[in-house]
């Protein structure tokens, strides 16, 4: 995995595209800090590649949660808390 800052692409586009031509998929930086990916794609597979990558992202997201519930110890929830906890999200949420 190869990383680029924002300023190498503001300053050397052509070198960042040869690199994306050659590592398939870049990270992009900025700070130091990532923040984008840049990956390459053929036309006619961009939209089968975006829901895929928002799959990626939920499953992720769920996994993140998964853990944080664990963490918290409130992973053994019975139906009923469950139902109470989303109660209570909807009500501050409105």
């Amino acid at each position: 995995m190869a990383f680029v800052s924002i300023g190498d692409m503001r300053t050397r586009p052509g070198e960042v595209w040869r690199q994306l031509r050659t590592e398939g998929d870049l990270v992009i930086t900025s700070s130091g800090q990532p923040f984008a990916l840049m990956i390459s794609a053929e036309n006619d597979d961009i939209e089968e590649l975006l829901i895929a990558l928002r799959r990626a992202q939920a499953q992720l997201a769920v996994s993140r949660l998964r853990k944080q519930a664990e963490m918290q110890k409130v992973n053994r929830l019975s139906e009923e808390e469950i139902q109470a906890e989303i109660l209570q999200a909807r009500r501050e949420r409105k």
